[in-house]
């Protein structure tokens, strides 16, 4: 399919961005010239996947302040990088990010196309996009906002996904003639901002070359995707304390939470027979706090946390006794984290199917907490 030229489609987006561009840490002043911090635009990039820029902003200062160029990161302990990560989400990237700094640190920042798709965690939007900002490549970066600008100015309908190559094809000589780094940015920032999944229309610099907008397709394209059907769970989070430290399950070695500290849990399960009594036997004081819903983006849990005291400190197979003045500083997924601040709140007395978790999780240790 021959699509009308990007060069001539895409030229009011140049100076639209320079007028109207976000401040960001990462961007630099100069849009003309190589980026002065192509560690800057890695980092930038892989957090950005699939994290909103507000969200992801105070991150990448404190990253940056840390680990302020690959060397840094290379040299960092797997504990100091998920520390930092933790509460941004899919903590592979966090992995992938250090792998990618290690190899820069042994052989230098690629500065191809090709080298930079070598690097761990960077696939072909990523590295385009770093390829693009850091060196002033005319590679076309697509993402989900790419996609839907380019869909909605050529009014493809369908998924434009399948349409990838040939849309890398027309974008890159308006990159070439724009300047690849402004371009790149401006594509982004019109699809994070004006050519959103419910358009604004009225704002857009491109409102008189849009062929789904002349045409009254601009809501129907592109197409919406569905969306992965979301598991519920009731889960109690405990928090267990005895003069050896506090009960944990170590990092996972892979998962979506590896190289993160958890709670040991127990799925919500009716009130167990002798529960009571097993609770006493472990010389038990506990009490719930007030619970909260966690939501992932394939899982919405329902959380009953719970803070007890034990007399003693039983082994549970797979958990570890952690010294409660290494607490603090160990890595933690948001809903961890969030009952490590509550360790001191107020709270009812545990009955029922609370104790029955507990009895649980001292029972069977790590098989009642599985990776997730």
């Amino acid at each position: 399919m021959p699509f009308a030229p990007a060069t001539a489609l895409l030229a009011p987006l140049a100076p639209w961005f320079d007028a109207r561009r976000r401040p960001m840490p990462w961007r630099a002043g100069d849009l003309d010239a190589p980026h002065p911090d192509p560690y800057a635009v890695l980092v930038s990039e892989i957090m950005l996947q699939q994290t909103q820029v507000a969200t992801v902003i105070p991150y990448f200062t404190r990253w940056m302040e840390r680990f302020p160029d690959a060397e840094a990161l290379a040299a960092a302990t797997e504990d100091e990088v998920h520390g930092l990560w933790a509460g941004l989400g899919y903590y592979r990237r966090a992995r992938n990010l250090q792998a990618a700094a290690r190899a820069i640190a042994g052989a230098g920042f690629p500065r191809t196309l090709e080298g930079l798709l070598e690097l761990p965690g960077l696939g072909p939007y990523t590295a385009a996009a770093v390829a693009a900002q850091a060196f002033q490549l005319p590679t076309p970066a697509l993402d989900g906002n790419a996609f839907r600008v380019a869909a909605r100015v050529l009014a493809l309908e369908g998924d434009p996904r399948r349409h990838a190559a040939a849309l890398r094809d027309w974008l890159a000589p308006a990159l070439a003639a724009h300047g690849p780094s402004r371009l790149t940015q401006a594509v982004m920032e019109l699809g994070a901002t004006v050519c959103t999944p419910v358009p604004r229309c009225a704002s857009c610099p491109l409102l008189g070359a849009c062929a789904a907008r002349a045409r009254g397709l601009q809501e129907r394209i592109p197409p919406v995707q569905p969306r992965a059907k979301v598991t519920e769970a009731e889960i109690h989070l405990a928090a267990i304390r005895s003069p050896r430290g506090w009960l944990l399950c170590p990092p996972a070695s892979r998962g979506l939470l590896a190289g993160l500290w958890s709670w040991p849990r127990a799925e919500a399960a009716p009130e167990l027979e002798g529960a009571a009594e097993a609770a006493s036997g472990y010389g038990l004081e506990a009490r719930e706090l007030p619970g909260w819903v966690q939501v992932y983006s394939h899982r919405r849990e329902t959380v009953r946390p719970i803070v007890a005291r034990m007399a003693s400190a039983p082994g549970a197979q797979g958990l570890e006794w952690v010294p409660g003045e290494r607490l603090p500083e160990l890595p933690m997924g948001r809903r961890d984290q969030k009952l490590r601040a509550a360790l001191d709140a107020p709270g009812t007395p545990l009955t029922g199917a609370g104790l029955a978790a507990l009895r649980t999780i001292l029972d069977e240790g790590v098989s009642a907490n599985p990776r997730s």
